[in-house]
């Protein structure tokens, strides 16, 4: 049975304000051709490997094609996502509507507290194991009502690099207990938790030139993993441990700090 996704179409997608240091001089510097055709490339190329389910793109939301962060569902689950900024607060309500008959069970947030959804709250495939990040969209006290709602663990990772503002930017868990990361994006006491939970020949260290083109960024489907650019190293060591690294360029999307995992959502 193949994985379900959820994907919206760039046709609104642009850079019309700075939210991450990704954004940051790229206020409408974005090729909307170009961005149609990573983006269409990318989901022809997903939808081999996956159902891809789609919601209709609006236009006053430019980064509504980023559904990672409409919340996180588990197990037919959904725990919407609020925003930390005023600019994607306007998604809420669509992907509420959208999942509002989608779902076993809705679980909204309680009041004051902000979650950006699988963007930071990233499940390790094959156990009750949620990685959460928190330092710059997500809030730690969010982990614990993630950690009692999905009756699971829940690791907290405190993200410290302003480039790396999710989870996803920088820490991609894998198969069989392995997981890729770039520890830069990670406080020390973060590292030591990423190191206490898997054993030194399942972590695989990503450099600071793959990590900057958003290699953590990347789509699990069985094996094959869909990945904006990865370097030769990269590509053998994945090679070795039985993925299947596929070369998915969505560089315009990086414009506004997103990539291949940024535009997708697991269902």
């Amino acid at each position: 049975m193949k994985p379900n996704v959820l994907m919206c179409a760039p046709e609104y997608f642009g850079v019309r304000y700075a939210i991450n240091p990704w954004m940051e001089g790229q206020i409408g510097q974005v090729d909307s051709a170009v961005a149609l055709r990573q983006w269409t490339e990318f989901y022809h190329a997903l939808r081999s490997q996956a159902e891809v389910h789609l919601i209709d793109p609006q236009p006053h939301v430019p980064d509504l094609v980023f559904t990672a962060n409409a919340g996180l569902m588990v197990d037919g689950h959904f725990i919407p996502s609020r925003f930390k900024h005023e600019e994607r607060r306007r998604e809420e309500p669509l992907f509420r509507e959208w999942f509002k008959t989608r779902t076993t069970r809705h679980t909204g947030l309680p009041k004051n507290l902000f979650f950006e959804g699988a963007g930071d709250a990233l499940l390790q495939p094959g156990r009750k194991l949620l990685w959460a990040g928190y330092g710059f969209r997500t809030d730690r006290e969010a982990h614990q009502f993630l950690a009692e709602q999905l009756e699971m663990e829940v690791v907290s990772l405190k993200l410290i690099h302003p480039s790396f503002y999710h989870l996803d930017t920088c820490f991609c868990p894998l198969l069989e207990d392995q997981v890729m990361y770039f520890p830069a994006a990670f406080d020390a006491e973060s590292l030591k938790t990423i190191q206490a939970h898997v054993r030194p020949e399942n972590r695989i260290i990503v450099t600071e030139e793959d990590a900057v083109h958003f290699a953590c960024n990347a789509v699990l489907v069985d094996r094959v993993l869909f990945l904006n650019h990865a370097g030769p190293e990269l590509i053998q060591l994945l090679e070795q441990k039985g993925y299947t690294p596929v070369i998915q360029p969505v560089s315009e999307f990086l414009k506004a700090g997103g990539a291949n995992k940024c535009l997708t959502l697991s269902l």
